[in-house]
């Protein structure tokens, strides 16, 4: 009988890590969360049901220092205006856009004491998907 409740404690425990590790696909208006994390891995996943647009939108509530920050992920966003913008063409100026960012990393600060940086992302984190596509999280 020991055996088994020592098994199953040490199953439990293992999923516990496991599930952790990778928090998953958020759909719109899903939330997730990362304990003690050493770093976090966000990116944007597919398209809006519509298909007009691929970027990805998320709030993160910081419990080091109670904090929230709005995070923007746009791979297929750019600042492109076509035939260039405002008589570039007629000035010879080379377009000069960027795609946004699919993937961003949130890395543990450890030259800070818990709460000192508004990137700390120490103790709990909650991830809120606030925009129109999945977003994926990963904590490690």
């Amino acid at each position: 009988m020991r055996k088994l409740v020592l098994f199953t404690i040490i199953t439990v425990v293992a999923l516990c890590f496991a599930a952790s590790a990778y928090a998953g696909t958020l759909k719109p208006g899903q939330k997730t969360t990362c304990n003690n994390a050493s770093q976090i891995t966000l990116e944007a996943s597919g398209s809006s049901s519509q298909g007009d647009r691929g970027n990805a939108n998320a709030v993160i509530w910081k419990s080091s220092n109670a904090t929230t920050v709005p995070i923007s992920l746009g791979p297929t966003d750019h600042q492109y205006f076509p035939g260039g913008a405002a008589g570039a063409g007629q000035t010879g100026i080379r377009p000069m856009h960027s795609m946004g960012r699919k993937k961003v990393v949130l890395m543990r600060q450890n030259n800070f004491s818990r709460g000192d940086s508004i990137g700390d992302i120490s103790g709990e984190v909650r991830i809120t998907n606030t925009g129109t596509v999945n977003l994926n999280v990963t904590c490690g």
